[in-house]
């Protein structure tokens, strides 16, 4: 199984998505010159999917002020996610494309891939503008992600990316002290 590492540039894919009440085509290059965040789920009608979904599309406009896109991608069809955003009051309020990996492609591609259920694990990657893997988590299927701590790292993403020789610790939010690698540190750690 092919998986993305970090600081590799992701591949190009092109597949159908669910987005603003159509069924469209995507390629992941449409996304460059932006910050991208990938959130792999297992499947569209399960249970913490559409709560997982709701908080980060409550949190979407946040992520577009990091000039960052949410997509969302499962093993599902377009036809799927259309009649999950149509059936579910959580998923209804998905403002992000919705992206359809029913061949699997991307989720081999990125080392999600369950081959004996035919499903995604819990994932999310954050992609620069550039197209490079700058963070992923990945989990079992039983634990929620958290939306909050998704941003936090692509906001701290971001920040080193524009402060060159800065690093984030612990915890960072907007605002606090960084560290800067190979000054003196002592007694302030």
């Amino acid at each position: 199984m092919l998986m993305m590492k970090i600081s590799e540039r992701i591949p190009d894919f092109e597949l159908n998505a669910y987005h603003n009440g159509e069924i469209k085509k995507f390629r992941l290059s449409e996304f460059r010159g932006k910050w991208l965040v990938l959130v792999f789920y297992p499947a569209d009608f399960t249970f913490i999917c559409p709560t997982e979904l709701r908080e980060m599309s409550a949190r979407y406009e946040k992520f577009k002020e990091q000039d960052a896109e949410i997509v969302s991608i499962s093993t599902d069809s377009a036809y799927v996610h259309k009649a999950w955003h149509d059936a579910s009051k959580a998923v209804s309020q998905v403002q992000f494309p919705m992206l359809a990996d029913p061949t699997n492609v991307v989720c081999r591609a990125f080392g999600t891939y369950i081959e004996n259920e035919g499903l995604s694990l819990r994932a999310t990657f954050i992609i620069d503008p550039d197209g490079i893997l700058k963070a992923m988590e990945m989990h079992d299927n039983s634990i929620g992600r958290s939306a909050r701590e998704i941003l936090r790292k692509l906001t701290a993403a971001k920040y080193v990316r524009e402060h060159p020789g800065e690093v984030c610790p612990v915890n960072w939010e907007p605002g606090q002290e960084t560290l800067k690698p190979g000054v003196e540190l002592i007694g302030r750690i």
